[in-house]
C-alpha cells in the first residue's frame, strides 16, 4: 500500500466524484506504468491525511501547518493538504501559489480547459454572473480578453469563494484594474466559502455578482439548481488554469516520470503536460 497521497478537490463536488475517481484512475495507471508508487485512491477528508505528530515542517524545521490529525476529521483543509510532505499529486490555484504556497510545492503539470467555454489549452477564465434578466448574456470572447460590463455591475453587491482566490477575486481585481477601476465599483464585497456558494447567493438575491472559474460554472449547468436563475454578464481574461502540483520534497526523478506520463496522456480530456 502506497504511503503517498493524491487528491483532485477543486471539482471534486458529490454530483461529479464518479468522473473525478475515473480521472484519477486514468493518472493513477499512467503513474504506475512509470514505476511510481501512486494510492489506489484519492483522499477526501483530513481524516485520510497520514498523521504528523508535532505538525507540518518545512525544510528548515518550521513549523508551516498543524498535524491533520488534530483537524476536523470529515472535512478537508486544502492548505493543509497541499502542504503534506507526503503529497504525490493534487490539484491547487495559483492564487495561493502566488501567496507563498509556491515555495513548498513544485508544479507537475497543467490541466486542459478545452471543453469549457472561457477555456483553451491550460488557459481559463471565469464568468462573471448575475441573476437572470439583469444584464444581456454573452458569450466568452474569442480572443481570450476580458469582457467587463463595467455599468452593469457598478454598485452592486460582490461575492466570491475565498480572498486567496484565482478565479474568484484575483483575475477580476487585475482586469479591473488593467482597466481603470478597482473592486471600489462594488456597494460591498462579502466572502461565499466556495463557487457553489456564490451561484447561490446570486440566484437567492443575496448578491448580485460573482466570478466563477469557466469548469465550475459548467459543472454548475450540470448539476446546481440556482445556475437556472443566473446568467453570464461577461468574462475575465484567459490565464493560466490550476496547476498539479507535488510536495517539494518528491525526488526529481519522480516528478519527471509524473511529467512524462502526463505528456502520454495529452490526447485525454482535461489532462495536459507542463509546457
Amino acid at each position: 500500500m502506497s504511503e503517498l497521497i493524491a487528491a483532485l478537490p477543486m471539482y471534486d463536488w458529490p454530483e461529479a466524484r464518479d468522473e473525478v475517481d475515473a480521472q484519477w484512475t486514468l493518472l493513477r495507471d499512467a503513474f504506475r506504468r512509470k514505476g511510481i508508487d501512486a494510492p489506489q485512491s484519492i483522499v477526501r477528508r483530513n481524516g485520510d491525511l497520514p498523521p504528523m505528530p508535532g505538525g507540518i515542517r518545512d525544510g528548515e524545521g518550521q513549523l508551516i501547518a498543524p498535524d491533520p490529525a488534530t483537524l476536523p476529521p470529515d472535512e478537508l483543509d486544502f492548505h493543509k493538504l497541499w502542504l503534506h510532505p507526503a503529497l504525490l499529486f493534487a490539484q491547487t490555484c495559483w492564487g495561493p501559489m502566488e501567496l507563498g504556497l509556491s515555495s513548498h510545492v513544485q508544479v507537475v503539470g497543467q490541466p486542459s480547459y478545452d471543453a469549457c467555454e472561457g477555456g483553451q489549452g491550460e488557459l481559463y477564465s471565469s464568468a462573471l454572473v448575475m441573476r437572470t434578466g439583469e444584464g444581456p448574456e454573452v458569450r466568452s470572447p474569442a480572443d481570450g480578453k476580458a469582457l467587463l460590463p463595467l455599468d452593469l455591475i457598478r454598485g452592486r453587491r460582490f461575492t466570491f469563494n475565498s480572498p486567496d482566490s484565482m478565479s474568484g477575486i484575483i483575475a477580476l481585481t487585475r482586469d479591473l484594474e488593467a482597466a481603470g477601476e478597482s473592486l471600489d465599483i462594488f456597494s460591498s464585497r462579502s466572502e461565499s466559502g466556495g463557487h457553489r456558494d456564490s451561484i447561490v447567493a446570486v440566484a437567492e438575491g443575496k448578491a448580485d455578482v460573482a466570478a466563477i472559474d469557466c469548469e465550475s460554472w459548467a459543472l454548475a449547468r450540470r448539476f446546481e439548481p440556482a445556475a437556472k436563475a443566473v446568467e453570464v454578464v461577461g468574462w475575465t481574461r484567459r490565464r493560466k488554469g490550476l496547476p498539479f502540483i507535488t510536495a517539494r520534497t518528491t525526488p526529481e526523478s519522480t516528478v519527471k516520470a509524473m511529467r512524462e506520463a502526463l505528456a502520454g496522456l495529452a490526447e485525454q480530456p482535461r489532462i495536459q503536460r507542463v509546457g
